[in-house]
């Protein structure tokens, strides 16, 4: 994006002006002279309140956040701006607009004084402190700089890229934690002795668990770039378009769906279908919230040709474009309404919500329908829903 790499470059330049000890400019010209142009060259409209909304307040009473970057008239991105030369490590300043972004269903928090930037996953299951994605320096890094900040790009953060290499880094983070701590002169776990003794045959268990504690190993995990990443959106599940005009497929019984995920047959025979057991009709969507198979953030579905979302709030809610919905089945209603119209004949518009949404699995980390999610949570040891409750 050469557009993007001048604006970073310009606004390095100024930064060599305005950034001197003991000189403040204060949080108004920061926003009109280092953030809002990276804003503007990452695509975004600033002269839209519906695209960038200023001093955004979810409701009326709540504190305001600086920039809501908004799809769709859905909040995607929250940027709270401090003033250049102001103390950003202060933890208040983040931790305050991650929990509300948390509270809002807003996944991606930016704080800036207009020469750091550090982004944040407000709906990362981990300890505030680890929310932290990246961050880094305009003047120090121009490069490092053109290369983060693009993933807040209205494109970017459309087909949410920013979300693959979030996953890879969380991933690796947590990876790296357990080898590091394999090695760090504790007791080794026996599983580990087992399998290195039976590689080394030579070698008897003792020997083994000792050597293990006497080891000092480092571990490396390359940081994924945009050249490394395939650009294809993490939470969007390729399809092709609907069939216009649409043709209601046979609803499946109470007793029998679609398995999860499996493509719908062209051959003119009926699709494969499973038995749906009853701890699968008992788990309600915000039990996949409540107990941690899916996390506040988005759902995406694929439908005529677009890409559709649907907010997820930490209470298991859901919304579309802002208006509440009941269930995964009327956000996908929504949906359809929204694509064609409201005067859509019944047999269109009924939607199966678990079949309709893709979502990421927290445990297992892949994309998945709906209703495999429902399906892994009830058949997960001690995490499905009381029937009884």
């Amino acid at each position: 994006m050469i557009e993007f790499g001048e604006a970073i470059k310009a606004c390095s330049e100024r930064l060599d002006r305005y950034r001197r000890p003991n000189q403040r400019i204060g949080e108004q010209n920061t926003k009109v002279m280092l953030i809002e142009p990276v804003l503007q060259a990452l695509g975004w409209d600033l002269f839209d309140p519906e695209e960038v909304n200023r001093e955004y307040r979810r409701r009326g009473a709540d504190n305001p956040v600086d920039y809501a970057l908004l799809l769709l008239r859905t909040p995607r991105l929250f940027v709270e701006a401090k003033g250049l030369g102001e103390n950003i490590d202060d933890p208040r300043w983040a931790n305050q607009t991650i929990s509300y972004a948390a509270v809002a269903g807003v996944e991606w928090v930016a704080l800036t004084d207009g020469a750091q930037w550090r982004i944040y996953n407000a709906h990362a299951p981990v300890p505030v402190e680890d929310k932290l994605f990246r961050s880094v320096d305009v003047a120090g890094d121009p490069e490092g700089a053109v290369e983060l900040l693009e993933l807040l790009s209205k494109e970017n953060m459309r087909e949410n890229r920013i979300q693959e290499l979030w996953q890879g880094y969380f991933v690796d983070r947590q990876t790296h934690a357990v080898l590091t701590a394999l090695f760090s002169g504790t007791e080794p776990p026996n599983d580990l002795i087992n399998l290195i003794s039976k590689r080394a045959e030579r070698l008897s268990k003792d020997d083994v668990r000792a050597s293990l504690i006497r080891a000092r190993a480092a571990f490396d995990f390359p940081r994924p770039t945009r050249a490394s990443t395939p650009p294809v959106p993490l939470l969007t599940q390729p399809a092709p378009p609907s069939p216009k005009p649409l043709r209601s497929a046979p609803k499946p019984t109470q007793a029998e769906e679609p398995a999860a995920g499996r493509p719908a047959s062209t051959s003119g025979s009926s699709p494969a279908r499973r038995k749906v057991s009853s701890e699968e009709r008992a788990t309600k969507f915000a039990d996949l919230v409540r107990l941690g198979r899916i996390a506040p953030g988005i759902l995406t579905a694929r439908y005529d040709g677009q890409t559709w979302q649907a907010q997820v709030g930490i209470d298991g809610s859901l919304s579309v474009n802002g208006q509440a919905c009941s269930s995964p089945s009327k956000a996908g209603e929504m949906v359809k309404i929204a694509a064609r119209g409201p005067d859509l004949p019944r047999s269109v518009l009924a939607t199966d919500g678990w079949e309709f949404w893709s979502v990421q699995d927290a445990v297992e980390g892949d994309v998945v329908k709906l209703k495999e999610a429902r399906r892994r949570l009830a058949e997960a040891p001690n995490e499905g829903p009381d029937p009884g409750r």
